[in-house]
């Protein structure tokens, strides 16, 4: 009986405990140890297409851009197997829809061939992330004793003070702004990501299987365990 409630007991227990997220609002993700982290999705070039001046152009662009951080930033390239069944659906739709028995025919031969095509192929489809830090401890231009509260307690810092919040925000946001900037000096289209996007980002990236399957709701409908 006794291990029955310690197995109830460990099957209760939140996951979230075991990740480094303490929390996603206003577009930033805030991490348990007190940092903050806003994710950009970046569009990609075809840089074997290029002729070899522009290659040069694109790598002296890029070298610049990294020269001219004063901070750390990640680049993280996801592949997932490509989910069309949305537009399979709608082609389902298309059909049935059709008065002309010669386009019906069509259509569903050519549904038939995409949902085949994505089954043997194996398709995969990838996106393109920057990951830009901002971490408040190593903040040089806060005194002493903010930055030791903050280091304690960073967190709970965060979570305590909105004013503190916004303040941690902007700084992150010129980071953002410089990076999206320097970006598209090389022809990269880059956008924050805004709350739901996070959401939605990092609930695939630990469950890819089951987010193919069980979509998630707005972040406004969501109940999130404290």
């Amino acid at each position: 009986m006794a291990k029955s409630k310690l197995a109830k007991k460990k099957t209760n227990t939140s996951t979230q405990q075991y990740l480094d997220i303490a929390e996603i609002r206003d577009d930033i993700v805030i991490l348990k140890d007190g940092t903050l982290r806003s994710v950009l999705l970046a569009s990609s070039i075809n840089f074997a297409l290029k002729s070899e001046d522009e290659q040069n152009a694109l790598i002296q662009g890029y070298i610049s851009m990294l020269n001219n951080l004063d901070f750390s930033l990640q680049i993280v390239i996801q592949s997932r197997r490509l989910n069309i069944d949305a537009y399979l659906e709608s082609l389902k739709a298309r059909k049935d829809e059709q008065t002309n028995e010669l386009l019906r025919t069509q259509t569903a031969e050519y549904h038939d061939f995409v949902k085949e095509l994505i089954t043997i192929g194996d398709i995969m489809g990838k996106r393109f992330y920057v990951v830009i830090p901002y971490s408040p401890s190593k903040d040089t231009r806060k005194g002493f004793f903010s930055q030791l509260g903050a280091v304690i307690t960073p967190a709970k810092v965060i979570s305590l003070s909105e004013k503190i919040f916004l303040q941690y925000k902007d700084k992150l946001q010129s980071r953002v702004d410089k990076v999206v900037g320097s970006l598209g000096g090389i022809g990269i289209t880059a956008v924050p990501l805004n709350t739901q996007s996070l959401i939605e980002l990092y609930y695939g990236s630990y469950n890819p299987e089951l987010a193919q399957t069980q979509k998630l709701p707005q972040a406004k409908k969501m109940k999130i365990d404290e």
